[in-house]
């Protein structure tokens, strides 16, 4: 049996958790929307057409932010074809990704949407085909009380008061050859910084993510992101990463150890940051939005016979097993251990694609990547404790990995710890424990574990348990030390609270 130790110090923090770090991103892309969480024709939806069964899944994700509407969507969307009377909206072919959009569901219905997903906003404006002034339109549109034509045209849509949108991208992948108007890096800076200004001069109060490179590969990261941050450091605050991860070879040991990339790509995009920041000798610190980010790669052949030009196609919907789970599980613990500088991030995406919910005419029904991102959005929030984890380690593609991935949370309101552990060995458990003498009057209150022995096991509507976690855990405390054995090929949640409560 493999043996780990994980160190912790409640004075050594990281960070507070910003709870939009479990945001997640509905796109008009494939079935998100239509028929993912608008279907005005199934019973299964409410008098708005927002799928039922839909909303009680997100809910008890309780997912703070969604990004919308796109994605490569945002690149070519005229925002004002989703509003107003539906019978007034016209249908538009949607090139990015070769669909017709009927626009029967736009920022309106959006709005609705969030109010009852107890979620807020995370808008994106179109910065490929359009610029500056779509960009002050919306936020006037969605942020301003009345007396202005944007501000009244929401409410002669029946809007009174404003939505007070406080975040909002500058565009999506402005990096990338396959985006709708996409520009070089002094292109897209100065397009950024004069769209960053106005939109702050319509609301003083919102926030702005500026557009990083599309993924750590692309041949411009770096300078990239140094041009643009150069070029609209003192209008925007945070900058985006976007990184998907597959196994399309089924080399497991490799694809679990994608967390180590990603943790790498986290600190480069800090070090360009804080670099500008050195550069223009300034207080102000950008932070990380990881605002796409996931496994993606079961759908990759299947979406090449689609046929171009329908609606709402099955598209990029992978259906994930359970070593998927395992591998959002460590990207969860590597964006807390960066709570610090990450202060958002969007699992990308929310329904049917790519999506940790699935839904057909007839329910909707859990993936295995849905019970990593509950149990960190649910038991998540707090204080990330500085965790140094001793663990033997195995060689990768990506260098070094260890077996064991870990972060523990304080949340000192609600008195509680939690451990979050995943246990990447194929063969064997593994045993961990952890000095918390510091926090002695603590006990064990439960220990949830997702395992199962076929790596490639998925949920489908037949069978949506098949990959669920138990309560069967053996974590247990005494004398202030933590013990536990983990599961091979394991996630495992440890829950500690205070005695008495």
């Amino acid at each position: 049996m493999k043996k780990a130790a994980i160190h912790i110090d409640r004075h050594f923090i990281v960070g507070e958790v910003d709870k939009r770090i479990f945001g997640s991103f509905i796109e008009h892309l494939g079935r998100a929307v239509y028929d993912g969480i608008y279907q005005p024709s199934s019973p299964l939806s409410d008098e708005q057409g927002f799928r039922r069964d839909a909303l009680k899944l997100i809910r008890d994700i309780n997912v703070p932010i969604v990004r919308y509407p796109g994605g490569n969507f945002v690149s070519g969307y005229h925002w004002e074809d989703g509003i107003g009377p539906k019978s007034e909206r016209q249908p538009k072919l949607d090139l990015a990704w070769t669909v017709i959009e009927s626009n029967q569901f736009g920022l309106n219905e959006f709005m609705d949407w969030t109010k009852k997903a107890d979620t807020n906003a995370m808008m994106a404006v179109n910065l490929g085909t359009r610029g500056i002034e779509d960009a002050k339109n919306i936020v006037e549109y969605c942020n301003i009380k009345k007396g202005s034509y944007y501000s009244d045209l929401r409410r002669k849509h029946g809007y009174e008061e404003p939505y007070d949108i406080k975040l909002w991208c500058l565009g999506n992948e402005m990096d990338g050859p396959w985006q709708i108007g996409h520009k070089t890096a002094e292109e897209y800076g100065r397009l950024a910084q004069e769209t960053g200004r106005i939109m702050k001069m319509v609301d003083p109060s919102i926030e702005l993510v500026a557009c990083g490179s599309s993924f750590l590969q692309m041949p411009t990261f770096a300078s990239w992101e140094a041009t643009t941050l150069e070029h609209c450091y003192d209008q925007v605050d945070y900058l985006s990463l976007h990184q998907y991860y597959g196994n399309p070879d089924s080399e497991t040991p490799d694809f679990l150890a994608s967390s180590v990339a990603m943790d790498e790509f986290i600190n480069s995009v800090v070090s360009i940051c804080d670099y500008v920041k050195a550069k223009k000798r300034s207080k102000k610190s950008i932070h990380l939005s990881f605002d796409e980010w996931n496994v993606w790669y079961h759908s990759h052949e299947q979406d090449r016979k689609l046929e171009r030009w329908t609606q709402a196609p099955h598209q990029l919907e992978d259906v994930y097993n359970f070593e998927d789970a395992l591998l959002v599980g460590s990207m969860l613990i590597t964006l807390l251990k960066h709570a610090d500088r990450v202060k958002i991030a969007c699992l990308a995406q929310l329904v049917n694609v790519i999506a940790p919910i699935m839904t057909s005419d007839t329910g909707a029904w859990k993936q295995t990547i849905y019970y990593p991102y509950m149990h960190a959005s649910v038991y998540g929030r707090g204080t990330v404790l500085h965790t140094v984890v001793e663990s033997p380690v195995y060689d990768s593609k990506y260098g070094d990995a260890p077996y064991l991935d870990s972060v523990l949370i304080m949340n000192e309101e609600e008195e509680t710890l939690t451990l979050f552990a995943v246990n990447k060995s194929l063969d064997e458990s593994m045993e961990v424990s952890c000095d918390l003498r510091q926090f002695s009057d603590y006990r064990i209150v439960d220990h949830m574990v997702l395992a199962h022995d076929d790596l490639k096991a998925e949920n489908t509507e037949a069978n949506p348990d098949n990959v669920a976690p138990r309560s069967s855990g053996n974590a247990a405390i005494s004398q202030g030390q933590l013990t536990a054995v983990l599961e091979k090929q394991s996630w495992n949640v440890i829950r500690l609270g205070k005695m008495g409560r």
